[in-house]
C-alpha cells in the first residue's frame, strides 16, 4: 500500500504472514472491492450476508461499519438480518443484530 499507515492486515500480521497481507491488501481490497461490477454498497450487503450466514463474528464488526460507510443504513441492515434469520439461522442473525446494535449505539 502506498500510504505510511499500515493496513489492517499489516497491523494484525506484519511480517508473520506476508503473503496473506499482500493478498488481502493488493487483491481483495486492491482489486476485488474496487471492481465496478458491483457497487461498494452492494458488495457490503453481500459480504455482511455471507458473514452472518457463516457465523463469522470476528470479521462482522469491521464489515458492518464498512457497510454503513458504503451507504447502507442501519435500518436496511436490520431488515437484511431479519430476513437472514430464516435462511441462515436464528442464532446467526441474533448475534449479528447484537453487533449492529452495539455499533449503532457507539456511533450515537
Amino acid at each position: 500500500m502506498s500510504n505510511d499507515k499500515p493496513s489492517g492486515a499489516q497491523a494484525m500480521f506484519g511480517d508473520f504472514a506476508p503473503k496473506l497481507v499482500r493478498l488481502t491488501d493488493e487483491v481483495l481490497f486492491g482489486e476485488v472491492w474496487p471492481d465496478e461490477g458491483l457497487s461498494r454498497r452492494d458488495r457490503s450487503l453481500v459480504t455482511v450476508a455471507a458473514l452472518v450466514a457463516l457465523y463469522r463474528g470476528n470479521e462482522l464488526p469491521f464489515h458492518l461499519k464498512t457497510a454503513l460507510d458504503n451507504g447502507l443504513s442501519a435500518e436496511e441492515l436490520k431488515h437484511a438480518m431479519t430476513h437472514l434469520a430464516f435462511y441462515a439461522g436464528w442464532p446467526n442473525a441474533m448475534t449479528a443484530m447484537t453487533q449492529l446494535k452495539k455499533i449503532v449505539e457507539e456511533g450515537s
